[in-house]
């Protein structure tokens, strides 16, 4: 009977697909079709939920067949990840007219990277306090003792690292590894080695201009190829998007969430105000935040429901140039950087957030100016190198807690609503590549108004 019901499950949601794809073939707005598969996502997996619990035979074998879908399509953005930083960067100094701007796109987007996690990590501190979190215990299970147990062996990993020893491990020594992603700082790796490249390539361009421009046709070539892959990728978006909604709804343990209802009220409450930052740093470029709403939705769904900022980068990209008029060369930088560098809900509110839970615990007056002047700039600090997957946050809190000689065990007992959060936390990592994007191309004058101002100037996966 198990069996019975597992394909008919799956045969609805092969059913829904087959409806996404009829919306595909009648050119229905990409936009549409994303939000319409969120909606559909929620509700079929809520109906799971509700019909067969979450721990029930039927819930997970269903979801294992439909993690393929998702989980699946994460994967193929990912794989796109290091291809595209490398191309991405290289093709920035290929395609500059101006290589002197190069250093001015840098600076400004990482400090508009750093600048907002400073202030995110503000209002983290600020959401516990207003919550009346500081000091809060929460109850540990079995699950939460398991999962603190893991975390004391990770923390073994970052303990002793200081603060040149982390700033050493974004210099590639190997870029092929680097190239596979085998360190968590590997997508920096690559963008350092892509900008010596690129330098490199200023260099010969000078002496030697013949076969300059050989390079520059090959990377140019190999940058159409890299995003004609993306574009293809990204037709998969509303079936993705579907599927990563409906494990979501039909995983999430509803128990836990009323538990932890106020941390996760507290915690979407800092978000909420990060995101209304961005929107008011905007504002004062001249950029409409209604616009960017509208045009950022997409990519800021996806990442709400992939929880991977890295995975998002192709979204993250496509959504900067062709909806924001932001130049290749700064989308590039800014969606590359945005993956490891200044992460406002993974490595800004969250670290901040869980650090004045505790600190209370071990004594500390939160109150005092030194202690939350610390605490941002431990956090400003600590936030460069956060892998942009699934884990970031952990990492980020783990180096925050650990340079603060707190206990870390908050971040075993927060484990149930983790996923819950995350969806959220990555949406404002992925918003504030996109705003040090659309900043920076702003400072430079590189911003094209034209698409902008254009409401019909969105990404497109049909061409």
């Amino acid at each position: 009977m198990t069996t019975l019901l597992i394909i008919a499950v799956l045969v609805v949601f092969a059913a829904l697909l087959y409806v996404f794809w009829r919306q595909q073939q009648k050119h229905l707005k990409f936009s549409t079709r994303v939000f319409v598969a969120l909606f559909a996502g929620i509700v079929f997996g809520g109906l799971l939920q509700l019909i067969f619990g979450t721990k029930d035979a039927v819930t997970a074998g269903a979801l294992e067949w439909i993690q393929i879908v998702g989980n699946g399509y994460v994967s193929l953005l990912q794989m796109l990840v290091m291809p595209l930083v490398f191309v991405s960067i290289v093709c920035a100094f290929t395609r500059m007219k101006e290589s002197n701007k190069l250093g001015k796109i840098s600076f400004t987007v990482l400090a508009t990277l750093l600048a907002t996690t400073a202030v995110a990590a503000l209002i983290g501190y600020t959401s516990i306090v207003v919550f009346n979190l500081d000091g809060a215990s929460f109850t540990q299970g079995a699950a939460e003792s398991a999962r603190i147990a893991e975390l004391a062996q990770r923390q073994t990993q970052v303990e002793n690292l200081s603060i040149p020893q982390q700033i050493l491990s974004f210099i590639p020594t190997n870029v092929f590894a680097d190239l596979a992603g085998t360190r968590a700082t590997s997508t920096i790796g690559v963008v350092i080695f892509s900008a010596f490249v690129g330098v490199a390539y200023l260099g010969v361009k000078r002496k030697a201009p013949n076969e300059a421009e050989f390079f520059e046709k090959l990377m140019d070539s190999l940058y159409k190829i890299v995003m004609r892959i993306v574009t293809l990728v990204l037709r998969l978006t509303p079936y993705g998007v579907f599927a990563l909604m409906t494990n979501v709804l039909a995983s999430s343990d509803f128990a836990a969430i009323v538990n932890l209802g106020k941390f996760i009220l507290a915690s979407y409450s800092a978000l909420i105000v990060v995101m209304l930052v961005h929107l008011l740093v905007l504002s004062f470029v001249k950029v409409s935040p209604v616009t960017y709403l509208k045009k950022a939705l997409p990519v800021l769904s996806f990442a709400f429901t992939s929880r991977s900022s890295a995975g998002s980068m192709p979204l993250n990209i496509e959504t900067q140039t062709k909806a924001f008029g932001v130049d290749d060369a700064t989308a590039n930088f800014a969606a590359s950087f945005g993956i490891s560098i200044g992460q406002n809900g993974c490595a800004g509110v969250y670290p901040a957030m869980l650090a004045t839970i505790v600190a209370p615990t071990a004594g500390i007056d939160i109150f005092s100016i030194q202690f939350v002047l610390m605490l941002i700039a431990v956090v400003t600090i600590s936030s460069f190198g956060v892998a942009g997957v699934g884990g970031g946050a952990t990492f980020a809190s783990l180096i925050v807690l650990g340079a603060l000689n707190l206990p870390i065990a908050i971040v075993g007992l927060v484990i149930s609503v983790e996923p819950l959060i995350d969806m959220a936390r990555t949406a404002i990592n992925v918003s504030d590549a996109m705003v040090a994007g659309i900043v920076t191309s702003t400072r430079i004058k590189e911003i094209d108004r034209s698409v902008l101002e254009n409401p019909d100037a969105l990404i497109d996966t049909q061409a």
